[in-house]
């Protein structure tokens, strides 16, 4: 991109005049997709505050923030131009939507409504600024509430790590399932006890690590198997801790116990060791991540000479896709209801 002279010179965080109508018109199309969805977005909120397996997603939004913000310097040196070929990515994600709303499937539904968003920014912002933006905008996957599938098989994972583990401590006790029976009482995973809450936030955190302090692709690979693997066996070790602990200060202690050391204590335990691990591992400083934009300047398939349209003309293309995907899901879904 050659030089221009409205741009800041690097190290003025204040971002230049060329970003305001693009920034405008990208809120104008988060406030029509987010009215289309209106309803997902609800749910997902809901979800994030009222449930506590998702109240993690709270601090997904200030990531956002804080990702986006130490690409101040490069963003304020570069302008947006829409790019045409990103309203696939819109019109994907709103069809994504139409899916989840009309089959009942909130977790597509709720896809499509963060995917139309995402798409928004990558037609209105461009190739370019997508791609110095590409762990902001594809982190804000995580604002989609998931998890709940995998609850059943995490229980039964939770249930055989425990017996084993009760077994090897001495403990008689016979498993059915997911129920453990023992001398002092019958225990149950119950879906609270499955450790849905502590594999997804370790996910999350696990991606936002691998993409701000790694650079290969190996030790990515390596710390996101550990993001997977640490949490599933350290629940099953949570689990044993509770059985063996009920033998001889009861169950009502060990209960008690459990959701204390478990809620406070146990997850940070758990996060700290993980990261401790990695430390000396750790290949660069947060504000490293990604693209820089002289590399992608030296890059042809991030240059946005191609696909290009005013800002006007790719405002007015996603909000008429809006308004078409809204109209017709008005129309289909009483007709599939009758």
């Amino acid at each position: 991109m050659p030089p221009d002279a409205t741009l800041p010179a690097p190290g003025q965080r204040s971002l230049p005049d060329t970003w305001r109508t693009p920034l405008l018109g990208l809120a104008l199309a988060v406030l029509a997709l987010g009215l289309l969805a209106a309803r997902e977005w609800g749910e997902m909120l809901h979800q994030w505050w009222n449930v506590d397996t998702y109240n993690h997603i709270l601090l997904v939004l200030p990531i956002l923030v804080w990702l986006v913000a130490m690409k101040g310097d490069d963003l304020a040196q570069t302008r947006p131009r829409p790019w045409l070929p990103g309203l696939g990515l819109v019109a994907a994600a709103l069809g994504l939507w139409w899916i989840g709303r009309a089959s009942g499937l909130n977790l597509l539904a709720h896809a499509g409504a963060v995917g139309a968003i995402q798409g928004a920014v990558v037609a209105l912002l461009g190739k370019r600024i997508s791609l110095l933006l590409a762990l902001p905008i594809g982190f804000a996957a995580f604002l989609v509430p998931f998890g709940d599938e995998i609850i059943a098989p995490l229980q039964t994972i939770t249930a055989e790590i425990a017996i084993a583990l009760t077994h090897a401590s001495g403990v008689p006790a016979v498993i059915d399932g997911i129920y453990i029976d023992t001398p002092v009482g019958l225990f149950i995973v119950a879906e609270a006890c499955s450790g849905v809450k502590f594999l997804i936030a370790m996910v999350t955190l696990g991606v936002l690590v691998c993409f701000t302090r790694f650079d290969s692709w190996s030790r990515r690979a390596l710390f996101m198997l550990a993001a997977v693997i640490v949490p599933v066996l350290a629940n099953g070790v949570r689990a044993w801790g509770t059985i063996y602990i009920a033998q001889s200060q009861g169950v009502e202690f060990a209960a008690g116990f459990d959701h204390i050391v478990y809620g406070w204590i146990f997850f940070a335990i758990v996060v700290g060791l993980v990261l401790a691990g990695a430390w000396r591992f750790f290949e660069r400083e947060p504000d490293d991540y990604g693209w820089s934009l002289a590399e992608l300047e030296a890059m042809p398939l991030a240059s946005d000479a191609t696909g290009g349209a005013s800002i006007h003309a790719a405002l007015a293309l996603i909000v008429g896709l809006t308004v078409a995907v809204g109209v017709a899901a008005a129309i289909v879904a009483p007709a599939a209801i009758g």
